[in-house]
C-alpha cells in the first residue's frame, strides 16, 4: 500500500492505516505519512497539514467571497440586451436584433434552470448530493441549450446566425468576468 501511495500525485495521496508500521523508523505510523501535509510534506519542506478552526474558516470565507449565480445571470441578461440593442442600432435590422436576443436566451434560460437547481435545498445537503446535483443540472443546461439552438430557425423569423452566435459568445464570456468579481 505504501508503494502505491508513493506513486500518486501529492494532492491525491491516501492516508495510511494507523496500525501500519513505518518502514523508515520501525514505529507505528500516525496516519499522516502517506499524503500531502504529513511526514512526506515535512521532508519536502512544506508546512504540515492542519485543520482550520471555526474562526479561521470564517475568516477565509470572508476573504474569498463567492459570486452569486443570480448576479452572473443578471449581467448576462444585460450583455444580451446590450448586444441586441447595438446590433439594431448598427445594422438597423430588427431580425438581427431578435436573433441576438435569442442567442442571449440560449445562455440565460439554461443558466437560470441550473442556478435554481443548484441553490435548492437538495443541492446543498452535503458534498455528495451537491456534486451529483451539479452534474445533473449541468446536463440539463447543455440539453436545453442544444434544443434551443435546434429550434432557433423555427422560432426566429429571418434568423441571423452570426448575430445569434455573437450574442451567445458574449454572454458565455460573462462567466470569465465572474472570476474577477470574486476578489471584490
Amino acid at each position: 500500500m505504501r508503494r502505491f501511495c508513493s506513486l500518486l500525485p501529492r494532492p491525491y495521496h491516501l492516508p495510511m492505516n494507523s496500525l501500519q508500521l513505518d518502514s523508515t523508523a520501525g514505529k507505528r505510523d500516525n496516519g499522516t505519512a502517506g499524503y500531502a501535509g504529513g511526514a512526506a510534506a515535512a521532508d519536502e519542506g512544506l508546512p504540515p497539514f492542519r485543520r482550520l478552526t471555526r474562526q479561521e474558516a470564517q475568516a477565509l470565507i470572508a476573504r474569498q467571497p463567492s459570486v452569486s449565480p443570480w448576479r452572473v445571470l443578471a449581467v448576462q441578461v444585460a450583455v444580451g440586451v446590450a448586444a441586441a440593442a447595438l446590433t439594431w442600432l448598427w445594422w438597423g435590422e430588427k431580425s438581427w436584433a431578435v436573433s441576438a436576443l435569442y442567442g442571449a436566451a440560449v445562455v440565460v434560460v439554461p443558466g437560470v434552470l441550473m442556478a435554481r437547481g443548484m441553490t435548492s435545498r437538495f443541492g446543498r445537503m452535503n458534498a455528495g448530493t451537491g456534486a451529483v446535483s451539479f452534474m445533473l443540472w449541468e446536463m440539463v443546461k447543455i440539453a436545453v441549450s442544444v434544443v434551443m439552438l435546434m429550434l432557433a430557425p423555427r422560432l426566429v423569423q429571418d434568423l441571423s446566425w452570426p448575430a445569434l452566435l455573437a450574442a451567445l459568445v458574449l454572454c458565455i464570456k460573462v462567466y470569465w468576468f465572474a472570476l474577477l468579481w470574486r476578489g471584490r
